[in-house]
């Protein structure tokens, strides 16, 4: 018999790759706002309802549920909105697990690789370093305590946190919305350009939930993140390489970027590196570990 995983967040880019990926091999059920197929039930977090016959004889989460982050300008209601899509939806699963009596064999949480802040430095983050001071780091914080809460009520026999770079998908996401003005000859990098993105290929991110569900082994925070480093400025000329464009548009003034997107524009202005040693050191290999192969993969039919 088939172990059954929930996932929340299913609308989202890595839940509907992440389905196709352990389809086969697990019961996968959807947690949504609004139920359409058999798999699928609703919970709603507004109102602090959920359909608990989901949960019956569930032997994992995973829990990707989440606002984006990048959608919209951080008015102080969106603030709220991010960091109540991820803790209050965690403590929805935790408190009808409890009122249910389930324990899960494992809870795996996304995480953001803002853990360790939003700079720009030369330090190369590991999941040793202590959480940063600004809004993004404390979000993942919170986002890290509410799946900690799993482990600590003995609710989940391990927690997984899975600290996520910029993930790239041909379908959506940041290399969706780079693609176009790059095609259209008005692409250029953003601010100095020498902020650095964390990055992982879409099927990576996937491989490596799919080793975290398996792997007993794995518990704890994981960066996911290409070994590979790169600027703003890398990913923007790698992109216009593999689409054979030429970038001749100077880089986008950061004081534009804050006029348009407001405390946002930071998030897009700054990023440092992190350390991918962790992940492989528990087995994982990258199919995707240079930038410019993770591109031509994904854009292959641009």
């Amino acid at each position: 018999m088939k172990e059954i995983v929930l996932i929340t967040g299913a609308s989202g880019m890595i839940a509907k790759e992440l389905v196709k990926k352990i389809g086969n091999e697990y019961d996968i059920r959807l947690l949504t706002r609004k139920k359409v197929h058999s798999n699928e039930y609703e919970w709603d977090l507004k109102k602090g309802t959920i359909d608990d016959s989901a949960l019956d004889n569930v032997s994992h989460i995973i829990h990707l549920a989440g606002a984006n982050i990048s959608e919209k300008r951080w008015t102080a209601e969106r603030k709220k909105e991010l960091i109540s899509s991820r803790i209050d939806s965690a403590e929805l699963l935790l408190n009808t697990l409890k009122k249910k009596n389930i324990r899960l064999k494992s809870f795996i949480s996304a995480s953001g690789i803002n853990y360790y802040g939003t700079e720009t430095t030369e330090k190369i983050y590991t999941e040793q370093d202590p959480a940063g001071n600004d809004f993004l780091s404390e979000v993942v914080v919170l986002w890290e305590k509410a799946a900690e809460q799993f482990k600590e009520q003995d609710i989940a026999e391990r927690v997984v946190k899975i600290r996520t770079a910029v993930v790239l998908s041909e379908k959506e996401g940041a290399l969706k919305k780079m693609v176009p003005p790059i095609k259209s000859y008005i692409g250029s990098p953003l601010g100095s350009g020498k902020q650095y993105m964390p990055w992982i290929h879409i099927e990576d991110i996937c491989s490596i939930y799919e080793l975290a569900l398996k792997n007993s082994g794995i518990y704890g925070a994981y960066n996911a993140v290409s070994p590979q480093h790169a600027t703003n400025t890398d990913l923007t000329k790698k992109i216009a390489e593999v689409l054979n464009k030429p970038l001749w548009m100077p880089n986008v003034p950061g004081f534009m970027l804050k006029l348009i997107f407001g405390e946002l524009a930071i998030a897009i202005l700054e990023g440092s590196r992190a350390s991918s040693q962790k992940i492989q050191n528990a087995g994982f290999q990258f199919k995707f570990p240079d930038l410019k192969n993770a591109l031509t993969d994904l854009l292959k039919t641009q």
